[in-house]
């Protein structure tokens, strides 16, 4: 059993940077997949970041690569994503999500433990 609490979301200006991160309880946290995925009003939960669990690969939507990126600390059971250079359509809610196994998952269906999401708001 995983429960992930995020923080971090708020407003900012067009090209600005926000740090998201997601507190993690359990013992075993350094052995799920952690993934970001978002929201955006009208639209379907899409796919953001996701990190093994030792912290070695990383994987990301073309929509965000370069721009941002995610890490991970298992001695405090936390996954985080900077993300920088942000775009009005970066606006949406942001979840973490947790995955059993050890290799990188990109699908919503994969993970089995979610956070409640944060909202990041990015103005033009």
């Amino acid at each position: 059993q995983v429960q992930l609490v995020e923080s971090g979301g708020g407003l900012v200006q067009a090209g600005g940077s926000l740090r998201l991160s997601c507190a993690a309880s359990g013992r075993t946290f350094s052995s799920y997949i952690m993934g970001w995925f978002r929201q955006a009003p009208g639209k379907e939960r899409e796919f953001v970041a996701a990190i093994t669990g030792s912290g070695i690969s990383t994987r990301y939507a073309d929509s965000v690569k370069g721009r941002f990126t995610i890490s991970r600390d298992n001695a405090r059971n936390t996954v985080s994503v900077h993300m920088n250079s942000l775009k009005p359509e970066d606006t949406a809610v942001y979840y973490c999500a947790a995955s059993p196994g050890g290799y990188i998952r990109t699908m919503i269906d994969q993970y089995d433990y979610w956070g409640q999401g944060t909202q990041v708001t990015v103005s033009s």
